[in-house]
């Protein structure tokens, strides 16, 4: 078990005690594994104050001079308050700057729509160049940070906050593909992505004491999405599931689905996200997934739901 976040800032630490053109941005944002960085690398960091806006101009300056820029912000406000100037600063002039947003989904659950994450994959996927990352445990998300740094694109990075056990081996970082196989099945695929795909795991476990082998696919690019790789994986299968914690609109099951209707595949899709609307309930996030079944046991009835009507 070891925090997220932590490991993706002690990565670009590492990245930038080699790499004297690493630059770190932040807006008025802390962490405590952040406080090493600012120490003995003060000339790499930045602080630019509660201006998520002009931060992402910052980067795109210094990164017009030759630096390698991460953008540090909660989600929302790294991605769609700073959506002009990603899409023209960033974008239009494919620079590499990578962008991390910390707490996805509704992870800030009683904050409310104010800092829920839950449309950011749709705006971001929609922007040329731009590639966007959704790393499940520490090993993916250095893998996603050394991916991101060695990109010539601009990237955005989703990163949980909080400890969550790892599915890869520490050696994994520097090979880990932009999509894998956690689990085989021949009855039903999930596909997943960041925090969910613990879910998924845990899904894929109630379901097998029903007898029903569940394959699980954990995606650390979302987008490009591998649709080569994610065709050959799901072949012959009966059922294809998307799991996120993200708007039934736009996001991980709207990307596949738009690969299903261009390919003209025809396995069953079943998207599991939630609904088009706000979320006013004030609660904690697990019991918002689970207000809307997007827990591991309402995902595991959902499934069994949808094999026992075909």
């Amino acid at each position: 078990m070891a925090d997220l976040r932590d490991a993706c800032f002690d990565e670009i630490y590492n990245l930038a005690k080699n790499d004297p053109d690493v630059i770190f941005l932040t807006a008025d944002m802390g962490a405590f594994s952040l406080q090493r960085f600012k120490k003995d690398l003060p000339l790499q960091y930045l602080n630019v104050g509660i201006s998520e806006q002009v931060m992402i101009s910052v980067a795109a300056g210094l990164a017009l001079e030759g630096k390698k820029v991460f953008v540090y912000s909660i989600a929302p406000f790294v991605t769609l308050r700073c959506y002009e100037q990603i899409k023209i600063d960033l974008c239009c002039m494919n620079l590499p700057v990578v962008i991390i947003g910390i707490g996805t989904g509704l992870m800030y659950g009683g904050d409310g729509p104010t800092h829920h994450s839950v449309h950011d994959i749709a705006v971001m996927r929609a922007l040329p160049n731009l590639q966007v990352l959704g790393p499940c445990d520490t090993v993916s998300t250095q893998s996603a940070v050394r991916l991101a740094y060695s990109s010539k694109c601009p990237s955005y990075i989703r990163i949980e906050r909080g400890e969550l056990p790892d599915f890869y081996a520490p050696g994994e970082t520097s090979t880990l593909a932009a999509m894998t196989e956690l689990r085989t099945g021949r009855d039903v695929s999930i596909i997943s992505t960041g925090v969910m795909t613990h879910c998924a795991m845990s899904a894929a476990k109630i379901l097998s004491s029903a007898s029903i082998s569940v394959q699980v696919i954990d995606l650390l690019r979302i987008h490009p999405l591998d649709s080569a790789k994610l065709m050959t994986l799901v072949a012959g299968m009966p059922l294809l599931v998307t799991l996120e914690e993200h708007s039934c609109v736009g996001g991980l099951g709207g990307a596949v689905a738009e690969l299903w209707a261009d390919q003209k595949i025809t396995i069953p899709l079943l998207r599991l996200a939630l609904p088009h609307e706000f979320c006013f309930t004030v609660a904690g996030r697990e019991d918002l997934l689970i207000h809307y079944g997007l827990d591991s046991h309402g995902v595991a009835r959902s499934v069994q739901e949808r094999l026992g009507s075909t």
